[in-house]
């Protein structure tokens, strides 16, 4: 569907704002560039953000806000936590490396130094918020006897990690002549590699 030509909802800014920090980065986008990208004056952009940093930050709420609650069920039950916690890891392999999201760690860690507010934001509503649901898991997991682990913490640093290599790779190697990956390949070989690590052994006589 094509984008309206003087967009006044609020998504179609964010959409446009997605598109300009995607192709010039953090310190090189301008309200100016964002405004002219969505097809209206930058007065009437300010008028929604106070500034590019809100506006940024509103646009990762926005993303977030829709992919954490399907990355993982909001209740576990009696759900194997080997099934959830694989879920998880193919899920945001999948969604990190997709172009509408994957600029988001590369801006943050490509420039998060000189913009430490931004990466300071990024920890505590991204990251942290990640890491919770994966704690979530191994706690479950280590409750139902399936897995067997000594610092859920370290751990959920470990599978986090994992995942936002691939975006890391996609986004920032590939470009400049790595070997391609292919997400769903990678996402399959690190909950594999994980899960070998973390599920309970039983030990025979």
């Amino acid at each position: 569907m094509p984008r309206p030509s003087v967009p006044t909802r609020r998504a179609d800014i964010l959409l446009a704002a997605r598109d300009v920090f995607n192709a010039r980065g953090y310190a090189g986008t301008r309200m100016d560039d964002i405004a002219r990208a969505a097809g209206i004056s930058k007065a009437a952009l300010y008028l929604q953000f106070d500034g590019k940093e809100a506006l940024f930050q509103a646009l990762v709420n926005e993303l977030i806000e829709t992919m954490l609650p399907q990355a993982a069920p909001a209740e576990f039950g009696d759900l194997p936590a080997e099934a959830i916690l694989r879920q998880f890891i193919l899920f945001m392999a999948s969604r990190l490396t997709q172009p509408e999201m994957a600029f988001v760690p590369r801006v943050i860690i490509g420039e998060g130094a000189n913009f430490p507010d931004l990466a300071r934001f990024y920890h505590e509503e991204v990251i942290s918020r990640g890491m919770g649901i994966v704690e979530r898991i191994v706690r479950h997991g280590i409750a139902r006897g399936e897995f067997a682990c000594d610092d859920p913490v370290q751990a959920c640093r470990t599978i986090i990690g994992g995942v936002l290599i691939a975006a890391i790779w996609k986004t920032t190697f590939e470009p400049v002549g790595a070997e391609p990956i292919e997400p769903a390949a990678m996402a399959q070989s690190h909950a594999d590699t994980i899960l070998n690590g973390l599920l309970t052994r039983t030990t025979t006589l």
